[in-house]
């Protein structure tokens, strides 16, 4: 039965980032959930740590423990697995180098599906004509955020990309923003800031930058709790907001 308690492996995919460990220990922590075990590693990427955590849950709880974890922004992607799934074997770890079996492209692919949201395109194209500046303010690694870019195929749209690691500072200090704003030549008077976090929206909030709020983000927080001057469920439509600020 999925209400049924049982030993579950998650195996969660991670940017090897300071203070991760915390936050998602925090996460069973405040459901009062007792980790049986837990494991870090490197994995088959450069800077992806493994995370193996086994608890002792029903299945319909892991599921929604996965959920949370999956919004953290460093996370790339989480699994879970029952004991009957799980092989255990004594062995013999000999470590490679990736290259000598796969690309780190192709790994990338696997583990993380990533999609657009609706109408993210068509906005994207639509500010590409009326020549509005954009730019990616994010705290996962340049690297990896370019990559995922050109993933998705909308690297092109974008005259410069700022990772957690692009400056000495990245959100929710302002200046992540400001410096970004800067270097493609804007005017902060003249800024958006599309987030789906608190994080993005008290960075913004701290630039003086308004914040068109994606709802459901990488937060456990409502929507209403997170300071925002719109509230958005997709891209289908922005347009119409975003015009409200383009003055000459």
């Amino acid at each position: 039965m999925e209400d049924q308690k049982q030993l579950f492996t998650v195996s969660i995919y991670t940017e090897n980032n300071i203070g991760l460990l915390n936050r998602i220990s925090a996460i069973f922590q405040r459901r009062h959930i007792n980790i049986e075990s837990i494991n870090t590693s490197v994995s088959e990427i450069e800077e992806v740590s493994k995370f193996t955590i086994v608890v002792n849950l029903s299945e319909e709880k892991v599921k929604k423990i996965l959920g949370q974890i999956e919004k953290q922004v460093e996370v790339i992607k989480a699994y879970y697995h029952t004991d009957d799934e799980t092989i255990y074997q004594e062995s013999c770890m000999f470590k490679l180098q990736s290259d000598l079996l796969f690309e780190e492209r192709q790994i990338q692919n696997i583990i993380k599906e990533s999609t657009l949201i609706n109408g993210v395109k068509e906005f994207l194209k639509w500010c590409k004509e009326k020549k509005i500046s954009m730019a990616v303010c994010t705290n996962k690694q340049e690297h990896l955020a370019i990559d995922l870019l050109k993933k998705i195929g909308i690297n092109d749209y974008f005259e410069y990309v700022a990772g957690s690691d692009t400056f000495d500072y990245c959100k929710p200090d302002p200046r992540h923003i400001t410096s970004i704003i800067e270097i493609i030549g804007g005017d902060v008077k003249k800024s958006l800031m599309f987030g789906d976090s608190e994080t993005d929206a008290n960075a913004a909030k701290a630039a003086s930058v308004p914040v068109i709020l994606l709802e459901n983000g990488y937060t456990e927080k409502n929507s209403n709790e997170i300071y925002h001057n719109h509230l958005i469920k997709d891209f289908i439509g922005v347009e119409k907001i975003v015009s409200t600020y383009l003055k000459d």
